[in-house]
């Protein structure tokens, strides 16, 4: 199909007013198609919305790509459809352990997406920068409360994280450490959640 056939489609089918234009800066990458937009180009495109998203790392494009609306998995995650629609706009999930859990089995995603997914990339990286640095035991509450893995499984990752980092930190401070020995600490803690995840096994 040619793009003014896609954009005739949209206005046809679906009564949006998309040009040719439009559909050639979608494909082209140059803009993105709101969720209205996406789902009414799915219908004309014969396919589902997922088929359209190269990779979904937000909340909404998981949802999109599960054709979900809002309200319906704000009902089937159990908060209120205004709440998660903030949360969404915002990039930030508040839900509690029981509605993560159950987000990340609606959405179909595993630990080191939904993490993505529900904005919490940072916050898991100054966790685990504290947990490496400091006595890691203070941290699993706060890790098994964000990350949907056992417990066993986050303390020996922490455990870990804090033996590797502070390994490292040791050749600094040798007799015949080089200069560089502390630029080694640094790295590591800078690349810490793929670390993380690598323990894990995720």
């Amino acid at each position: 199909m040619a793009p003014g056939h896609v954009a005739y489609g949209l206005r046809a089918q679906y009564g949006l007013h998309v040009t040719p234009d439009t559909v050639v800066a979608w494909e082209r990458g140059r803009a993105v198609p709101g969720e209205q937009e996406l789902t009414a180009l799915a219908g004309v495109l014969w396919c589902s919305p997922v088929e359209l998203i190269a990779a979904a790392t937000t909340l909404r494009e998981h949802r999109m790509a599960r054709g979900l609306a809002p309200e319906e998995l704000a009902r089937r995650v159990g908060v209120a459809a205004g709440a998660y629609r903030k949360m969404e706009d915002e990039g930030h999930w508040r839900g509690t352990e029981r509605q993560t859990a159950t987000l990340a089995e609606v959405l179909g995603l595993g630990p080191r997406a939904l993490i993505t997914a529900t904005g919490g990339d940072e916050r898991l990286a100054e966790l685990l920068r504290d947990a490496a640095t400091t006595r890691w035991q203070a941290y699993v509450k706060p890790a098994v409360k964000m990350v949907p893995l056992p417990r066993q499984t986050l303390e020996f990752a922490l455990q870990r994280l804090h033996t590797d980092y502070h390994a490292r930190m040791a050749a600094t401070s040798s007799w015949g450490a080089s200069a560089s020995s502390g630029d080694e600490g640094r790295a590591y803690l800078d690349g810490i959640t793929g670390h993380f995840w690598a323990a894990v096994g995720a």
